[in-house]
C-alpha cells in the first residue's frame, strides 16, 4: 500500500517512522510546505520507502495531486483543513483519516460526508488522536462486550514526567488548543440528558502508579462523537489529567479574562488580543523541549452483561521514547494513525463511508498492534453476581 501523510509536524513525522517499518507499506509520501523540515527528518530516518513532497495545502490543485498518490491519506494538518481534505478524498476516491478537531464543527462537517464517501467506496475516519481517538476505540471495544452500557468515564492527560512550577505542565500540542479546551464548554451526559458544564470544573482526584495522586477536570472536545454513538447511557464524561493545583491556576486566568478569544486592549494605539499576549508569553515557558513527557489514560465502561453488572477498565501509562526522542504523546497519537491507516489499507477495515473510531476500529487488534509498538494498554474486568 501507499500512504500519503499531509503535514510534517511531529505527528506526521512519527507516523512515517512507524509506517516505513511495515512490510505491507510500499511507499510513504510526507508532504509539507516546510520541505527542509521534512528532508531533515528523511535524512535521519534513511528509508528508501520515504519520499518528501512540497505541499501548500491551501492550493486545491496541489492538494489533489498529492493525495492521488496514496491508497490511504493521513491528514496531520491543523484541524481547520479537515473538512477540505475529507471532501478532496471523496472527490478523488482515496481513504483518509485525521487527528480530529471538534472546535468549529470540523468533525461534524467530515461526518456529514458519509453518504458521498460510501457511494465512492472509501473509508474516512476522523478523530484519531488520543482524546478523541484512542479513548473512542477503547470505549467502543468495552461497550461491544456489554449487553447494555450504563456509564462511560474517560480520563486522559499528557503531562511532564518531572513537573516544574508554577503550572507543572508542558505543551505537547498547541497552547492555543489548550486554551480552547479550557474555555469552551464541555459536553456530558447525566441521568440520560446531554448537558453542558464549564471546563476546568468538578475537579476530582485520580491515582496512577508511579505518579501518585493527580487531578482530573472537565475540558471541551473530549467526549467527541461518543455522545452521539452512545446517546442512551446514564452517564458519559471526559476529564483531563494534570498535576494537583493546575485547574485552580488556569481558572484564575479564565476568570480574569486572560484567555478570552475576544478581549482586546489598546497598546500604543494598536488593538491587541489578550489571548495572543498570553500565548506568546507562555509558549516559550511551557515548551516541552528535551524534557520527558508521559501520557496517562483511563477508560471505564460499565453496564450489564448476562444480567450481571460488569465494568471494563482500560489503563495506559506510556512515557517518552528516549532512544528516538519520540514524545509520549507522539507515540500514542502517531502510532494510532499508522495502525488504523494500515488496517484500512490491508483490508482489515472494510466498512465504507465516514465513521467515528468507536464504530469501526477493531479494539482487540488495535491493542495488540499498539503493544508491538511499546504502547501497552491494560484491560481490567470487574464482574458482580447480581443474584448474590
Amino acid at each position: 500500500m501507499k500512504v500519503v501523510i499531509l503535514g510534517a509536524g511531529l505527528m506526521g513525522k512519527e507516523a512515517a517512522r512507524d509506517l516505513v517499518k511495515s512490510e505491507e507499506v510500499d511507499k510513504v509520501y510526507l508532504a509539507d510546505l516546510n520541505v527542509r523540515q521534512a528532508e531533515d527528518f528523511a535524512e535521519e530516518l534513511n528509508s528508501d520507502k520515504l519520499d518528501i513532497l512540497r505541499l501548500d495545502a491551501q492550493n486545491d490543485v496541489q492538494l489533489r495531486d498529492v493525495m492521488r498518490l496514496g491508497d490511504v491519506v493521513i491528514n496531520a494538518l491543523f484541524y481547520t483543513f479537515n473538512e477540505k481534505v475529507a471532501r478532496t478524498a471523496v472527490d478523488i476516491g482515496v481513504h483518509a483519516i485525521d487527528l480530529g478537531g471538534h472546535i468549529g464543527g470540523a468533525t461534524d462537517a467530515v461526518l456529514a460526508l458519509a453518504d458521498q464517501a460510501k457511494a465512492k467506496g472509501i473509508t474516512i475516519i476522523p478523530d484519531l488522536g488520543v482524546a478523541p481517538g484512542m479513548i473512542n476505540i477503547l470505549t467502543g471495544y468495552g461497550a461491544g462486550k456489554l449487553d447494555q452500557v450504563m456509564t462511560i468515564k474517560l480520563y486522559v492527560g499528557g503531562i511532564p514526567v518531572t513537573p516544574e512550577p508554577p503550572l507543572n505542565y508542558n505543551v505537547v500540542f498547541s497552547l492555543e488548543g489548550v486554551f480552547d479546551h479550557y474555555t469552551d464548554p464541555s459536553h456530558v451526559i447525566r441521568n440520560g440528558q446531554l448537558l453542558e458544564v464549564p471546563s476546568l470544573s468538578e475537579v476530582e482526584s485520580i491515582y496512577f502508579e508511579q505518579y501518585g495522586e493527580l487531578e482530573a477536570f472537565h475540558t471541551s472536545g473530549g467526549t467527541s462523537t461518543l455522545t452521539k454513538s452512545f446517546p442512551n447511557v446514564e452517564t458519559l464524561e471526559y476529564k483531563t489529567i494534570r498535576y494537583k493545583g493546575h485547574a485552580e491556576k488556569f481558572q484564575l486566568l479564565v476568570d480574569l479574562g486572560l484567555l478570552s478569544r475576544n478581549k482586546v486592549v489598546m497598546i500604543d494605539g494598536k488593538p491587541i488580543k489578550i489571548r495572543d499576549i498570553m500565548r506568546e508569553l507562555l509558549s516559550p515557558q511551557l515548551r516541552l523541549g528535551d524534557k520527558a513527557d508521559v501520557v496517562l489514560l483511563r477508560v471505564i465502561v460499565s453496564g450489564v452483561k448476562k444480567g450481571n453488572p460488569v465494568t471494563y477498565e482500560y489503563d495506559l501509562i506510556t512515557e517518552k521514547d528516549q532512544t528516538v526522542n519520540e514524545t509520549a504523546m507522539a507515540r500514542a497519537t502517531a502510532n494510532t494513525l499508522s495502525v488504523v491507516a494500515q488496517m484500512i489499507g490491508n483490508g482489515t477495515i472494510t466498512k465504507r463511508g465516514v465513521h467515528p473510531p468507536e464504530q469501526i476500529v477493531p479494539g482487540e487488534l488495535y491493542m495488540q498492534e499498539m503493544k508491538k509498538r511499546g504502547v501497552v494498554i491494560v484491560e481490567h474486568v470487574e464482574t458482580r453476581d447480581s443474584s448474590a
